[in-house]
């Protein structure tokens, strides 16, 4: 499936924003669009929600034909655990996170160590774990990772464009992980001279216009016939105001859901 994610909302659900949307809000904006899929990444409300609000998020999504994922950062045991009961109540078969947390930095045995604590559970929640790859840490050594820990329900969350940061070439990246990859994170970036010529910024442009070869990681990782969601997410920059970012944050959905709906065949 094709859908969006909490990232494809980040102005509207800031404290900037003039409506900041909630939980409930970006759901509501996600069916307008006619879209089935949405993951909360990274989104801490979801966290503070009661088991009441929880009930009833759930519940609306069902009503809209939603299928839901979530989003987080750290591999603890504690905190996987704490994702996957919430993963459970929302009926999201999909928990995205990262190695290292604001409050956790293991080393890759740390990590295989608390891993294996969790994943026998994820497994019998028939809840997939997919690692994202990043600039923090290396797409081989999260293979690695991923390889030495051979579990049926962990596996990668493909962000090609989280790696440049590292100078890893994207088209590496997606050829390195793509065997592994259990969810995507599909947004394009662009390098742009600064001010004064005096080095680039690296920020996101819409679908098919930057540097993603998007030909090349639906060739290369089949997500059509794999079965893999494509989650949209971007990296827009605050403009002059914030009622003129979240208007081409608006426009960026629209363009990029068009755009990767000519690309599929579901």
């Amino acid at each position: 499936m094709i859908g969006l994610g909490s990232y494809a909302f980040f102005w509207q659900h800031s404290e900037l924003a003039p409506r900041r949307l909630d939980a409930f809000d970006m759901l509501r904006r996600s069916a307008e669009l006619d879209v089935e899929l949405f993951q909360f990444c990274d989104y801490a409300p979801i966290e503070d929600l009661s088991r009441d609000e929880v009930s009833r998020l759930a519940d609306l999504a069902r009503e809209l034909g939603i299928t839901l994922e979530l989003g987080t950062k750290g591999v603890t045991p504690d905190h996987l655990e704490t994702y996957l009961d919430l993963a459970t109540r929302l009926d999201a078969s999909v928990v995205r996170s990262m190695l290292f947390s604001p409050t956790s930095r293991p080393t890759l045995v740390e990590a295989e160590a608390q891993l294996r604590q969790v994943l026998d559970a994820y497994g019998d929640a028939g809840v997939d774990l997919a690692l994202e790859t990043y600039e923090q840490v290396s797409s081989t050594d999260l293979v690695s990772l991923v390889e030495q820990v051979a579990h049926s329900r962990l596996g990668i969350c493909l962000d090609p464009a989280n790696s440049v940061a590292a100078l890893e070439n994207p088209r590496d990246v997606i050829a390195r992980t793509a065997p592994y990859v259990k969810n995507i994170h599909v947004k394009d970036f662009a390098f742009t001279r600064r001010g004064g010529w005096v080095g680039f910024t690296l920020e996101g442009a819409p679908l098919g216009t930057g540097l993603l070869d998007y030909d090349y990681l639906l060739e290369t990782v089949r997500p059509n016939e794999r079965g893999i969601n494509q989650v949209i997410e971007h990296w827009l920059p605050l403009h002059d105001t914030i009622d003129q970012t979240v208007q081409l944050e608006n426009d960026w959905n629209d363009h990029n859901l068009a755009y990767l709906r000519s690309k599929n065949v579901y």
